[in-house]
């Protein structure tokens, strides 16, 4: 990789990695702000606002803007997190200047016109509806929310249907005059780039942005405790969640060792003993997410109405169990996973753009290859034990359930189980 960085005067960070052999770049625009941002009456500004950037500029309507990135075979996309917000392009490396100029253009000079943000207000709606019609989605909201209730973290990204109605043109143009700083923005690009150019594109075009530093977060305060959900579905969603970590605590690298052997593939111990060993769930899986200044380790069920009661006896055998009894040889194999998986997203210059950016966010500098390859060699089985339990101890878990949960135990004797 041929990794260079480059900070401007203004603050903004321009990151590149150089793939002399492509003939296609991806470019984009991360701010280190999103849902975490808001406050509770604009909850769901900062996914309006991602939508909205793309409804027409100063010099460029909606359709213009999807028009000009086609008609070179390119195009845009964006996402919004609970605390960043991405917009990016995928071109040909002949096209950057093109990818920068809209980029740099729906997020300096987007005019949220009256119409348009009406019609992008029933389209968020009804993205609100879909995901709640969707159990093995909407379940991680409700975890979330009571994982950190009453806090911006633990709000839903999309927001609810009654504020996004309500929002306007000054709460979007006001989240981004607050959020949307040089300092706090990392243009990333990678693929068949030349940094000096791309840092030249940047001066160029992201002139306007506001130089000054951005509004520090609440801070985040995991609680736990339950929600339950009754619904007439087919099966039984379970989501259990613990206290993780965030990005820059010491045990980072152990955790993704432990998420992945306990239920990251189809050898880890959740998956063999849960669906392999005893048929109780089609679906299982868990995974590590981090936060700045915290984080949540989740496991995720799909199972019948009458094998539910089995399951969570199942789970909490399995986890207690790993404070203990791991093997050096599932260490190795979750560790291989992860390095494959690492070393797997490289070919993709999306995959690269996106992990520069969020490095630089997180770090505040782009993290070696082999620098990351060898903290994951370093998790020792003592290291995953020792994270093991420490998920145990981080305090009551999290439960959310949807679905017929009339056979699912209490949340208390759940809880017990984990003590």
């Amino acid at each position: 990789m041929t990794v260079r960085t480059t900070r401007l005067p203004s603050g903004l960070s321009v990151v590149s990695d150089a793939m002399p052999d492509f003939k296609t770049a991806a470019i984009g625009v991360w701010i280190d702000a999103g849902a975490r941002n808001e406050t509770p009456e604009i909850n769901g500004v900062a996914h309006l606002l991602e939508h909205m950037a793309f409804k027409g500029t100063e010099r460029r309507s909606a359709r213009a803007i999807a028009e000009e990135i086609e008609a070179v075979g390119g195009h845009l996309n964006a996402y919004t997190s609970r605390e960043q917000t991405a917009y990016y392009a995928r071109i040909l490396s002949g096209d950057m200047a093109l990818g920068l100029d809209i980029l740099a253009d729906i997020l300096q000079h987007s005019t949220f016109a009256e119409d348009e943000l009406e019609r992008e207000r029933q389209v968020v709606i009804q993205e609100i509806g879909q995901a709640d019609d969707t159990p093995d989605d909407i379940i991680f909201d409700f975890l979330q929310e009571q994982a950190y209730p009453g806090q911006p973290i633990g709000r839903p990204i999309l927001g609810t249907e009654a504020l996004v109605s309500a929002m306007g043109r000054d709460q979007l143009q006001g989240f981004m005059a607050r959020h949307y700083q040089a300092p706090r923005m990392v243009v990333a690009a990678a693929g068949g780039i030349d940094h000096d150019e791309v840092v030249a594109l940047v001066e160029n075009a992201f002139g306007a942005l506001p130089a000054r530093p951005g509004e520090a977060r609440e801070a985040a305060r995991y609680v736990g405790g339950e929600h339950r959900d009754t619904r007439d579905l087919e099966q039984v969603h379970v989501a259990l969640a613990f206290a993780g970590l965030p990005f820059l605590d010491p045990d980072f690298h152990a955790l993704q060792v432990y998420s992945t052997l306990m239920g990251g593939g189809m050898s880890s111990r959740l998956f063999q003993e849960v669906r392999e060993k005893r048929g109780l769930a089609y679906s299982i899986f868990s995974f590590a997410s981090s936060y700045m200044d915290s984080g949540l380790f989740t496991i995720y069920a799909g199972t019948g109405e009458n094998d539910v009661a089995e399951l969570m006896p199942v789970i909490a055998g399995e986890m207690q169990a790993a404070t203990g009894d791991l093997a050096e040889a599932e260490i190795a194999r979750a560790r291989a996973q992860l390095k494959a998986g690492l070393l797997m997203s490289m070919e993709s210059p999306s995959s690269r753009a996106e992990q520069l950016a969020r490095q630089m966010l997180i770090f505040g500098r782009p993290l070696p290859l082999d620098e990351i390859i060898a903290r994951v060699d370093a998790v020792s089985l003592a290291d995953v034990e020792r994270v093991a339990a420490r998920i145990l101890r981080g305090g009551q878990p999290t439960l959310a359930a949807l679905g017929p949960i009339g056979r699912l135990e209490a949340y208390e004797r759940i809880a017990a189980r984990f003590a």
